[in-house]
């Protein structure tokens, strides 16, 4: 219901949910030009992005993901901010999308508790997978976030999979 109720340019419509058994899906406004990805780590001139437009988009995610955050009676983390969450409608307006993984949590409640961990690795706080650095809060969608603008401003994965150590799979030149 909380989705459903979300009513911000920068983050998709639901249109409708099923739930059939465990299984469930929601459904949201079709984005016609696809998700970020496809911009931000293309090669082909024509949807070459500018680092002007490239800020402006960063500007317009950094809302939708702030309405999660705080404009939302509940709280929602989503958990999964990565290009390929980002999609584009027909003026190229960016959507935050792809609830699978989010939470939500009363706005007052500054660490949130986890069974499980959650996201992309490569876009996945540190708090997620080790339990001494502190408790998770909004700011493990902050990290993804900076990983996501870090891959738009360099127009290039931040994994190297070949990478000689561990220390160099993400952030390598």
């Amino acid at each position: 219901m909380t989705i459903g109720r979300i009513h911000h340019i920068n983050v998709v419509r639901l249109v409708a949910f099923c739930v059939e058994g465990s299984k469930r899906a929601l459904v949201c406004d079709f984005k016609p030009n696809g998700s970020l990805d496809k911009y931000i780590l293309s090669k082909e001139e024509n949807i070459f992005l500018s680092y002007e437009k490239i800020y402006e988009m960063s500007l317009e995610i950094a809302r939708g993901i702030s309405y999660l955050h705080e404009g939302c009676d509940m709280q929602i983390l989503h958990f999964d901010i990565k290009p390929h969450n980002i999609l584009l409608d027909e003026n190229v307006i960016q959507k935050v999308s792809d609830f699978g993984l989010a939470k939500l949590y009363p706005r007052d409640n500054n660490i949130v508790i986890l069974t499980d961990r959650r996201g992309t690795i490569g876009y996945t706080a540190p708090e997620l997978f080790y339990n001494n650095i502190g408790g998770v809060s909004y700011k493990a969608d902050i990290y993804s976030f900076g990983m996501l603008l870090m891959e738009m401003a360099n127009r290039r994965k931040n994994l190297n999979l070949h990478a000689e150590n561990s220390s160099s799979t993400f952030f390598s030149t």
